[in-house]
């Protein structure tokens, strides 16, 4: 899911209108819906600014718009197969049937494990009627500004591998466009 589909699922969610949306992050009322449209649509991308005023309007993580390339099974493959190169996912069998567990040779295994345990407590409170699904839809959304199950804050700082990885990748995508 892009970005642009990751703002109108939630804009949707939060029952707002392009309109709306566009005139709360500082766009005029005569052109807001037009430009959110264009959001929403992939026709432009919102900078980093925009995606954090966005987020604040919508009551999010910025990190809950900026999701990788899940529009198709494909997509979801390679995010998959880029989750196992970075932090050490992996996919096994239990009970004959696949599932994707944590590598505890890793060396992201301890920072994961946390997040995942952290996830998988909200997920019971949620199915043993604990907290309602809007709960737990807001702690995924707000994640790690929510997260209270560790006295230290998670950073929202990509690993080092995935830092060098987006660096090469910009790096050859200028080189194209000074050709």
């Amino acid at each position: 899911m892009a970005i642009g589909e990751r703002i109108r699922f939630i804009r949707n969610l939060r029952g707002l209108t392009q309109k709306w949306l566009g005139v709360a992050v500082g766009f005029p009322e005569k052109t807001a819906d037009i430009r959110m449209a264009q959001y929403e649509s992939g026709s432009r991308s919102p900078k980093d600014d925009l995606t954090e005023k966005l987020a604040e309007v919508l009551d999010v993580s910025p990190a809950a718009l900026n999701v990788p390339d899940i529009e198709s099974y494909v997509g979801i493959m390679h995010t998959l197969f880029t989750l196992e190169d970075l932090y050490g996912l992996k996919i096994d069998e239990v009970d004959g049937e696949p599932v994707i567990r944590l590598n505890k040779n890793a060396p992201e295994y301890l920072k994961m494990v946390e997040m995942f345990l952290a996830w998988q407590k909200q997920a019971q409170m949620w199915r043993d009627g604990e907290i309602t699904k809007e709960d737990y839809d807001q702690w995924r959304y707000k994640y790690p500004e929510l997260d209270k199950s560790n006295k230290r804050r998670h950073k929202i700082t990509p690993s080092t591998k995935l830092n060098d990885a987006i660096t090469d990748e910009l790096m050859k995508e200028r080189g194209k466009r000074r050709k």
